[in-house]
Protein backbone atom coordinates (compact mmCIF):
# COMPACT_ATOMS: atom_id res chain seq x y z
CA UNK A 1 0.00 0.00 0.00
CA UNK A 2 1.28 3.57 -1.03
CA UNK A 3 2.19 6.56 1.94
CA UNK A 4 -0.69 7.95 0.99
CA UNK A 5 -2.87 5.14 0.77
CA UNK A 6 -1.80 4.13 4.50
CA UNK A 7 -2.74 7.79 5.49
CA UNK A 8 -5.87 7.22 3.92
CA UNK A 9 -6.44 4.43 5.48
CA UNK A 10 -5.75 5.61 8.86
CA UNK A 11 -7.76 8.38 8.50
CA UNK A 12 -10.77 6.08 7.92
CA UNK A 13 -10.50 4.46 10.86
CA UNK A 14 -10.34 7.09 12.91
CA UNK A 15 -13.86 8.24 10.98
CA UNK A 16 -12.13 11.36 9.56
CA UNK A 17 -14.42 10.50 5.94
CA UNK A 18 -17.16 9.06 7.01
CA UNK A 19 -20.60 11.60 5.73
CA UNK A 20 -21.96 13.70 8.20
CA UNK A 21 -25.34 12.19 9.61
CA UNK A 22 -27.48 14.90 9.08
CA UNK A 23 -30.81 13.30 9.85
CA UNK A 24 -29.57 12.55 13.54
CA UNK A 25 -31.32 13.68 16.68
CA UNK A 26 -29.98 17.25 17.31
CA UNK A 27 -30.12 18.50 14.27
CA UNK A 28 -33.56 19.99 13.96
CA UNK A 29 -34.77 22.93 16.30
CA UNK A 30 -37.40 21.93 18.73
CA UNK A 31 -40.90 22.58 18.03
CA UNK A 32 -41.98 25.07 20.52
CA UNK A 33 -45.47 23.72 20.78
CA UNK A 34 -43.77 20.24 22.00
CA UNK A 35 -41.07 21.84 23.86
CA UNK A 36 -41.91 23.28 27.18
CA UNK A 37 -39.56 25.72 28.80
CA UNK A 38 -39.42 26.63 32.48
CA UNK A 39 -40.33 30.29 32.57
CA UNK A 40 -37.67 31.71 34.76
CA UNK A 41 -35.19 29.96 32.43
CA UNK A 42 -37.29 31.14 29.53
CA UNK A 43 -36.35 34.47 31.18
CA UNK A 44 -32.98 34.17 31.55
CA UNK A 45 -32.27 33.53 27.86
CA UNK A 46 -34.38 35.92 26.56
CA UNK A 47 -32.23 38.32 28.61
CA UNK A 48 -29.00 37.23 27.47
CA UNK A 49 -29.87 37.20 23.82
CA UNK A 50 -31.16 40.79 24.56
CA UNK A 51 -27.47 41.78 25.21
CA UNK A 52 -25.98 40.77 21.92
CA UNK A 53 -26.04 41.74 18.32
CA UNK A 54 -25.97 38.27 17.29
CA UNK A 55 -28.40 35.96 19.79
CA UNK A 56 -26.29 33.41 19.29
CA UNK A 57 -23.39 34.83 21.20
CA UNK A 58 -25.65 34.31 24.33
CA UNK A 59 -25.20 30.75 24.23
CA UNK A 60 -22.66 29.83 27.24
CA UNK A 61 -24.60 32.42 29.65
CA UNK A 62 -28.02 30.43 28.26
CA UNK A 63 -26.10 27.32 28.52
CA UNK A 64 -25.22 28.11 32.57
CA UNK A 65 -28.66 29.03 33.21
CA UNK A 66 -30.11 26.03 31.94
CA UNK A 67 -26.71 24.16 34.23
CA UNK A 68 -28.00 26.02 37.38
CA UNK A 69 -31.57 24.42 36.69
CA UNK A 70 -30.92 21.28 36.01
CA UNK A 71 -28.12 20.83 37.55
CA UNK A 72 -26.31 19.69 34.06
CA UNK A 73 -26.16 20.31 30.70
CA UNK A 74 -28.98 17.33 30.16
CA UNK A 75 -30.10 16.38 26.89
CA UNK A 76 -33.48 18.17 27.97
CA UNK A 77 -31.51 21.19 28.88
CA UNK A 78 -30.40 21.46 25.61
CA UNK A 79 -33.34 21.18 24.18
CA UNK A 80 -34.89 23.47 26.24
CA UNK A 81 -32.48 26.24 25.50
CA UNK A 82 -32.38 25.78 21.71
CA UNK A 83 -36.02 25.79 21.48
CA UNK A 84 -35.73 29.11 22.96
CA UNK A 85 -32.62 30.54 20.84
CA UNK A 86 -34.26 28.76 17.53
CA UNK A 87 -30.55 27.04 16.89
CA UNK A 88 -30.35 23.36 16.98
CA UNK A 89 -29.28 21.19 20.06
CA UNK A 90 -26.05 19.67 17.99
CA UNK A 91 -24.93 23.18 18.22
CA UNK A 92 -25.59 23.52 21.56
CA UNK A 93 -23.75 20.43 22.57
CA UNK A 94 -20.89 21.22 20.23
CA UNK A 95 -20.60 24.34 22.65
CA UNK A 96 -21.27 22.48 26.61
CA UNK A 97 -18.91 19.54 25.22
CA UNK A 98 -15.93 22.22 24.55
CA UNK A 99 -16.13 24.37 27.04
CA UNK A 100 -14.92 22.34 30.56
CA UNK A 101 -17.60 24.40 32.84
CA UNK A 102 -20.34 23.29 31.15
CA UNK A 103 -21.06 19.91 32.62
CA UNK A 104 -22.06 16.81 30.09
CA UNK A 105 -22.53 14.42 32.50
CA UNK A 106 -25.17 14.61 35.67
CA UNK A 107 -22.76 15.94 38.50
CA UNK A 108 -23.36 18.20 41.78
CA UNK A 109 -25.47 21.58 41.73
CA UNK A 110 -22.09 22.85 43.57
CA UNK A 111 -19.04 23.28 42.08
CA UNK A 112 -15.49 23.92 43.98
CA UNK A 113 -13.07 24.63 41.29
CA UNK A 114 -9.20 24.55 43.00
CA UNK A 115 -6.40 26.46 41.23
CA UNK A 116 -3.88 24.10 40.35
CA UNK A 117 -1.76 26.71 37.96
CA UNK A 118 1.95 27.77 39.09
CA UNK A 119 1.11 30.05 42.01
CA UNK A 120 -1.48 28.49 43.18
CA UNK A 121 0.87 25.32 42.78
CA UNK A 122 3.45 26.44 45.06
CA UNK A 123 1.66 27.84 48.05
CA UNK A 124 0.31 24.25 48.59
CA UNK A 125 -2.65 23.66 46.21
CA UNK A 126 -2.20 19.95 45.41
CA UNK A 127 -2.93 19.52 49.34
CA UNK A 128 -6.05 22.06 49.41
CA UNK A 129 -7.53 20.24 46.20
CA UNK A 130 -6.62 16.65 48.22
CA UNK A 131 -8.36 18.02 51.25
CA UNK A 132 -11.50 19.59 49.04
CA UNK A 133 -11.91 16.11 47.15
CA UNK A 134 -11.62 13.95 50.69
CA UNK A 135 -14.33 16.06 52.59
CA UNK A 136 -16.81 16.72 49.60
CA UNK A 137 -16.34 12.79 48.63
CA UNK A 138 -19.48 11.60 49.93
CA UNK A 139 -21.25 13.99 48.80
CA UNK A 140 -22.85 13.85 45.09
CA UNK A 141 -24.38 17.87 45.43
CA UNK A 142 -20.59 18.84 45.60
CA UNK A 143 -18.46 18.76 42.04
CA UNK A 144 -14.67 18.98 42.48
CA UNK A 145 -12.07 19.26 40.17
CA UNK A 146 -8.84 21.10 39.73
CA UNK A 147 -8.95 24.12 37.19
CA UNK A 148 -5.64 25.04 35.32
CA UNK A 149 -5.67 28.50 35.96
CA UNK A 150 -8.81 31.23 37.99
CA UNK A 151 -6.37 34.10 37.47
CA UNK A 152 -6.64 35.05 40.79
CA UNK A 153 -2.52 34.29 41.83
CA UNK A 154 -3.02 37.74 44.24
CA UNK A 155 -4.87 35.24 46.07
CA UNK A 156 -3.03 32.02 45.93
CA UNK A 157 -4.03 29.51 46.84
CA UNK A 158 -8.12 29.72 46.14
CA UNK A 159 -10.77 28.00 44.58
CA UNK A 160 -13.84 29.45 42.76
CA UNK A 161 -17.10 27.87 44.78
CA UNK A 162 -20.10 28.24 42.60
CA UNK A 163 -18.30 31.03 40.86
CA UNK A 164 -17.46 33.39 43.93
CA UNK A 165 -13.29 33.83 44.45
CA UNK A 166 -11.91 32.83 47.58
CA UNK A 167 -8.58 32.72 49.03
CA UNK A 168 -5.89 32.18 50.16
CA UNK A 169 -7.00 28.98 51.37
CA UNK A 170 -5.50 26.06 53.56
CA UNK A 171 -6.73 22.48 54.28
CA UNK A 172 -7.46 23.65 57.54
CA UNK A 173 -10.15 26.00 56.26
CA UNK A 174 -12.12 23.28 53.93
CA UNK A 175 -14.53 22.16 56.86
CA UNK A 176 -15.74 25.94 56.78
CA UNK A 177 -15.80 26.54 53.21
CA UNK A 178 -18.27 23.11 52.19
CA UNK A 179 -20.34 24.59 55.55
CA UNK A 180 -20.73 27.52 54.25
CA UNK A 181 -22.31 26.23 50.91
CA UNK A 182 -23.94 23.72 52.30
CA UNK A 183 -25.87 26.05 54.34
CA UNK A 184 -26.24 28.54 51.55
CA UNK A 185 -24.55 31.03 53.31
CA UNK A 186 -21.54 33.61 51.80
CA UNK A 187 -18.22 31.47 51.47
CA UNK A 188 -16.27 32.67 53.83
CA UNK A 189 -17.20 36.63 53.63
CA UNK A 190 -13.47 37.88 54.99
CA UNK A 191 -11.83 35.65 52.50
CA UNK A 192 -13.70 36.76 49.16
CA UNK A 193 -11.90 38.57 46.26
CA UNK A 194 -14.58 40.83 45.70
CA UNK A 195 -14.88 42.59 49.05
CA UNK A 196 -11.29 42.95 49.57
CA UNK A 197 -10.03 46.27 50.53
CA UNK A 198 -8.14 48.50 47.63
CA UNK A 199 -7.14 51.73 46.43
CA UNK A 200 -10.00 53.01 45.23
CA UNK A 201 -13.22 53.33 48.12
CA UNK A 202 -15.72 53.24 45.50
CA UNK A 203 -13.87 49.64 43.68
CA UNK A 204 -16.33 47.24 45.25
CA UNK A 205 -19.23 49.57 45.57
CA UNK A 206 -22.47 50.09 42.65
CA UNK A 207 -22.96 53.95 44.23
CA UNK A 208 -20.89 55.57 41.75
CA UNK A 209 -21.58 59.00 41.18
CA UNK A 210 -23.02 60.15 37.50
CA UNK A 211 -21.06 61.42 34.67
CA UNK A 212 -20.68 64.99 34.24
CA UNK A 213 -23.14 66.94 31.89
CA UNK A 214 -22.40 66.38 28.33
CA UNK A 215 -19.92 69.02 27.01
CA UNK A 216 -18.41 69.50 30.68
CA UNK A 217 -15.34 66.94 31.73
CA UNK A 218 -14.38 65.90 35.17
CA UNK A 219 -14.01 68.71 38.03
CA UNK A 220 -10.73 70.34 38.09
CA UNK A 221 -7.83 68.89 40.19
CA UNK A 222 -7.27 70.82 43.64
CA UNK A 223 -4.76 73.56 43.75
CA UNK A 224 -2.08 72.32 45.77
CA UNK A 225 -0.46 74.09 48.92
CA UNK A 226 2.35 76.87 47.91
CA UNK A 227 1.30 76.28 44.07
CA UNK A 228 0.52 79.31 42.54
CA UNK A 229 -3.23 79.21 40.92
CA UNK A 230 -3.34 78.78 37.08
CA UNK A 231 -3.98 81.23 34.59
CA UNK A 232 -7.13 81.73 32.89
CA UNK A 233 -7.65 79.51 30.49
CA UNK A 234 -4.91 76.87 31.46
CA UNK A 235 -5.86 73.76 32.83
Amino acid sequence: MSAGGEAQARAGSRGWDRPTEREKRGAHIPDPESTPVPAALRESIERAMALYPDARSAAIPALHAAQELHGWCSPEAIEQVACVMRVTPAYLDSLATFYDMLETEPAGRHSVYVCTNISCSLRGADELLAAVEEAAAADPEVRVRSFECLGACDIAPMASVDGVYVGPLTPQDVPELLADLRAGRAIMPARQLARRLVADPRANSRAFPPPPPEGEGPPAPAQREGEPAPEEGQP
